[in-house]
């Protein structure tokens, strides 16, 4: 075997049966958090072993497919979400023992709702996902543009590096409760402001 052989040999995924992790990783996710309102568990803490890949695959418009199938359970994507880990720009699931990789199109959430919610006599801006993760927009979780599939597209931290995307119907509602103006570029630039956090977005 010549050396370009053995690079690869060496740096190739070891292969692993998806629906075996899947199982694996959704009991230990019920077992975890059963009879428990749905929690994050502290990933930042676990130090596993990378076990490869499979194939799981988010799609940019919310989907999940797994092995070419729709995953159609959303209680079973909410579990998944939950140990959603990003690390040098590559996407796992994360438990205490593995981690591997799955494939992100784009963000791995996406908000579906807007409000506003009055917390010490301040008005915030909070955000809820599909997959039941609650925002709320300040320094640490603001609202940003990026470009994507030659398309501007906002988006809001979430945790642990990962963003979600605001869909279009959540993203007008979000406009609603901000101010339009025009700068001297001839660029619209949407203010929103949240608690004391005040965010400039060019759109």
């Amino acid at each position: 075997m010549n050396k370009s052989a053995e690079h690869q040999a060496a740096t190739k995924k070891p292969a692993i049966s998806d629906d075996k992790n899947l199982t694996n990783i959704a009991q230990y996710l019920k077992d975890a958090q059963g009879g428990h309102k749905r929690s994050i568990p502290p990933l930042e803490q676990w130090q596993p072993k990378h076990c490869g890949a499979m194939d799981l695959k988010v799609l940019a418009n919310g989907e999940w497919w797994h092995e070419g199938q729709l995953i159609k359970r959303q209680s079973m994507i909410e579990l998944f979400s939950t140990v959603l880990w990003k690390e040098e720009g590559k996407f796992y699931l994360k438990t205490p023992v593995e981690q591997i990789e799955i494939d992100v199109e784009d963000e791995p959430f996406f908000v579906n709702q807007v409000d506003q919610v009055e917390i010490d006599g301040k008005t915030y801006i909070q955000l809820s996902t599909t997959t039941q993760d609650i925002v709320i927009v300040d320094a640490a979780h603001p609202v940003f543009m990026r470009t994507f599939a030659d398309e501007q597209r906002p988006y809001v931290h979430v945790r642990f590096g990962l963003n979600a995307v605001i869909q279009r119907a959540a993203f007008l509602h979000l406009v609603e409760m901000g101010e339009l103006t025009e700068n001297s570029a001839g660029e619209t630039i949407l203010s929103l402001k949240s608690g004391d956090f005040l965010l400039h977005l060019s759109t």
